[in-house]
């Protein structure tokens, strides 16, 4: 790898690592107003929603500058959103402009790579974006967890710094650091290379880009290898963000830790996601890809395990696993459909479809544990009817793979080059 990926990678941590750590400063503010609990998982869902209705825009803007400056432009986003909660505007709507920048970020983060790298190292690229993206997910959720404890609070607050700000709550120092992180991510932007890629002139009238956009999402979904891989990282994606609720409420109710507390056990997920994913870099070449489809189809049905556990002592191996299976299978899947978008269309709109699909899973599965958190459904039914689906589903996107195989091996499309 070159020095502009390791830049570019620097830049996706520290942008990734604000925003776990302030999504975690946004519950306790909901807390602190005494919220219902049913608004809690509608925070990343405000978070989520504008990668859904930017999807036709986001991918044009993104292949329509260089991807640095694009992402440099998405974290300015992303201050302003972090910023409006100093100005007490409610959590769910300062949130959602923090999604909106990580919306128009996202294209040019994961569009970059194609446009850096040949597609033998996308596998190992994107073991080390999704290992560095759980690290700050790790870290950020325990920065975020540390911030708004009492503990943290008193520590802040001690810094003369804060108090010559007109700071004095502990909420307002917890957000000053989140925007601190923002800015140096924005930093590293700056200094991410020009890779020299141009596209034709993007298209700028809505209805033609949002044509456009319904065009390239048929062709991902018509190919036998990215309606595979496209499958299998919507799921993922609208698992893990329920997943992490799922934790934070069971990790309350039968672990009986408190929110400061409980954000420790989405460290240990996470650091399962990371070894997982490191393991598949290694291990799994991009023709060898699909052959992880089986370890999702195991994390669903190792998830309704959780309802025997008690002890704190079980639960960490438990969640370990859980997040080794998730990396393990996600990353090679997500190397195909990034190959598969770069090969059909350019990685800008590629990447918007993938976002549109995989966030659209997170509206819907976070709307559903919602509703059902509204309904009082005891949490041990959720964790089993969330683990047999996600085992379920995979077990369909199984059985179509191997439909699409006896029509035709599709297999030798890995490695074309660019139509």
């Amino acid at each position: 790898m070159n020095r502009g990926f390791y830049t570019i990678m620097a830049a996706q941590f520290f942008s990734s690592l604000a925003d776990n750590a302030l999504l975690f400063v946004a519950i306790s503010l909901l807390v602190a107003m005494d919220a219902p609990a049913s608004l809690t998982p509608l925070l990343k869902l405000s978070f989520v929603l504008f990668y859904v209705l930017l999807a036709a825009f986001v991918g044009a803007f993104a292949d329509s500058l260089p991807k640095g400056r694009v992402m440099f432009i998405a974290n300015i986003i992303k201050v302003v959103g972090c910023a409006l909660m100093f100005f007490t505007i409610h959590p769910l709507l300062s949130y959602a402009v923090v999604g909106f920048g990580a919306a128009v970020y996202s294209p040019a983060k994961y569009g970059i790579l194609t446009e850096l790298l040949p597609p033998e190292k996308l596998v190992p690229a994107n073991g080390w974006i999704e290992g560095l993206t759980v690290m700050s997910i790790i870290l950020g959720t325990v920065l975020g967890g540390t911030l708004v404890s009492e503990r943290g609070t008193n520590f802040l607050l001690s810094f003369d710094l804060f108090g010559a700000m007109g700071i004095t709550s502990g909420a307002e120092a917890a957000m000053a650091v989140v925007v601190g992180i923002y800015v140096l991510a924005a930093l590293f932007n700056l200094r991410i290379p020009d890779t020299g890629a141009r596209y034709e002139h993007q298209e700028r009238n809505p209805v033609k880009l949002i044509a456009d956009f319904a065009n390239c999402s048929a062709t991902l979904w018509r190919d036998k290898l990215g309606q595979i891989s496209l499958a299998v990282t919507t799921l993922f994606w609208g698992a893990g963000a329920t997943l992490q609720f799922i934790v934070l409420k069971w990790a309350e109710r039968s672990l009986g830790m408190p929110l400061d507390k409980a954000t420790n056990l989405i460290g240990v997920v996470a650091i399962g996601v990371a070894l997982g994913a490191a393991m598949a870099a290694r291990m799994i070449p991009l023709r060898k890809s699909l052959n992880v489809i089986p370890m999702g189809i195991i994390m669903g049905l190792v998830v309704t395990s959780m309802v025997f556990v008690h002890t704190v002592s079980v639960a960490y191996p438990l969640l370990a696993l859980i997040g080794f299976l998730s990396g393990f299978f996600v990353v090679p899947m997500n190397a195909l459909l990034q190959h598969r978008g770069h090969v059909l269309m350019s990685a800008g709109h590629s990447i918007a479809v993938q976002n549109f699909n995989e966030n659209l899973s997170i509206l819907v599965m976070l709307a559903a544990y919602a509703i059902m958190i509204t309904l009082n459904l005891d949490l041990d039914i959720i964790i089993v009817i969330f683990g047999l689906s996600v085992a379920g589903i995979m077990l369909l996107i199984q059985r179509r793979h191997t439909l699409n195989q006896r029509e035709h091996d599709s297999l030798g499309l890995i490695g074309e080059g660019k139509h």
